[in-house]
């Protein structure tokens, strides 16, 4: 008896326990009500590798929390091909279906995005096309460049059975497409009528709500996903614009800040601008503890040089401060480009503010800078320059050294190489140091 008594209490508190646990997984949750849930990201600005940072915690974002979709919202002129790249690799291995939703301009590198996701919309009078590959100074690329690009492009139109003759027409100006009124020389760039028409566009879609509408999810949550301060910041220092200027900046306040007594403004910015890039590029994921340690230990060997010299540490220094700003730069080409634009820019710099202001450095107590000259006043010996011109006559014969009487002093003359005999008139033609030289007066002169 005391056992059933026993297992009824266990069989009552395990009801306890299990009745809320039911009933909590029994409640209508939004899913079950068909109403869904839609995250919305933002894609604006350059395409870099900021970007592709944020993009890939939005996809892990809808995942984890059973998204319906992932809208992404285009307004960008394009930016790196490899960030873009990146991107799509990981829009096509999310299980959240994506959404590429054209709210103004998806260009270049945008267009290439809106192509790897599972469907496209546009809003009205919007633009997406004009995706040729070039270089930073805006040149287009090589062939190699061009033929990979193109081959990207032709790929991420068949994923989803586009006629990818129209994005290769976005990237190749040789492509003629009368239909659409692109001659030889010109890029397709697709506005949204037209990108319905040829089926680069589901759908022209003015607002959030109408496009809820158009998953068919009317009460759906939208929940929106915001990019952090840090991810703005990683965005804005990864910029391929802003990379060569912050490290301009770098380079340029550390060498000012040697051209100046104690630590002062420059140095502050350089070191300031160089943080930024390597906790801009940390945040992006593109570099490692090991390329800032690389950098700290870079600067270390270059501030040692100062103090013993040789040149194996300064050298090992600057090698040590470029291999960490290398790595941390993700594409070798662009930090290359961007190192030789920082260089330069210093040299320049550099030797205007020599040339202006002088140095008056820390260096100038171990280096020495002035040079002795007559016009500040170094004199090895007396030149008796003031003597030049004058006659006098000689005592001794000159051998072609001896001694004359030039005024009412004696003088240790030399001749030109010639011999003069003693009371002799001579001429004094130069002074080389305490050197005197002379000519004798020929009868004619007199």
């Amino acid at each position: 008896m005391k056992k059933i008594k026993k297992s009824i209490k266990i069989t009552f508190y395990l009801l306890l326990i299990l009745v809320p646990l039911l009933s909590v997984s029994i409640s209508p949750s939004n899913a079950a009500e068909g109403k869904g849930v839609v995250y919305f990201a933002p894609v604006e600005d350059a395409v870099e590798r900021g970007l592709e940072k944020f993009l890939e915690r939005s996809i892990e974002t809808a995942e984890e929390n059973g998204a319906d979709y992932l809208v992404l919202e285009i307004n960008t002129p394009g930016g790196l091909v490899q960030a873009a790249n990146n991107i799509a690799k990981i829009m096509r291995e999310s299980d959240v279906p994506i959404i590429a939703y054209v709210t103004k301009h998806a260009l270049s590198a945008g267009a290439y995005i809106a192509l790897n996701a599972d469907q496209i919309v546009m809003k009205p009078s919007t633009t997406m096309g004009a995706a040729a590959v070039i270089d930073q100074q805006g040149n287009t690329a090589g062939k190699k460049a061009e033929s990979a690009w193109l081959a990207d492009m032709r790929a991420s139109a068949e994923l989803h059975n586009r006629d990818p003759k129209y994005a290769l027409a976005m990237a190749d100006e040789d492509i003629v497409l009368e239909d659409l009124g692109v001659g030889k020389g010109e890029l397709l760039t697709l506005d949204a009528s037209q990108a319905k028409k040829v089926g680069y566009a589901e759908a022209i879609i003015d607002s959030r709500n109408d496009l809820l509408d158009y998953l068919e999810l009317p009460d759906a949550e939208i929940r929106n996903i915001e990019v952090s301060f840090a991810e703005t910041i990683a965005r804005y220092v990864t910029h391929p614009v802003v990379v060569p200027i912050l490290l301009s900046i770098g380079s340029i306040g550390l060498v000012l800040e040697l051209y100046s007594p104690g630590f002062g403004i420059p140095g502050i910015l350089g070191l300031s601008a160089l943080l930024l890039f390597f906790f801009g590029h940390m945040i992006a994921g593109l570099a490692g503890w090991e390329s800032l340690i690389l950098f700290v230990v870079g600067i270390g060997l270059i501030i040692a040089e100062v103090f013993v010299p040789g040149g194996i540490l300064g050298i090992g220094g600057i090698l040590s401060v470029l291999i960490g700003i290398v790595l941390a730069g993700g594409s070798i080409a662009n930090i290359l480009f961007s190192i030789l634009i920082a260089i330069v820019a210093t040299i320049v710099v550099s030797i205007l503010f020599l040339k202006y202001f002088g140095y008056n450095g820390p260096l100038k107590k171990i280096i020495l800078f002035d040079s002795t000259s007559n016009e500040k006043g170094y004199i090895s010996s007396v030149t008796k320059s003031e003597l030049v011109g004058q006659t006098g006559t000689t005592l001794t014969p000159l051998r072609p050294s001896g001694t004359a009487i030039i005024g009412e002093e004696r003088y240790d003359v030399v001749t030109e190489g010639n011999y003069i005999g003693s009371s002799r008139p001579i001429k004094i033609v130069k002074t080389e140091g305490s050197r005197i030289i002379v000519r004798e007066i020929k009868e004619e002169e007199n």
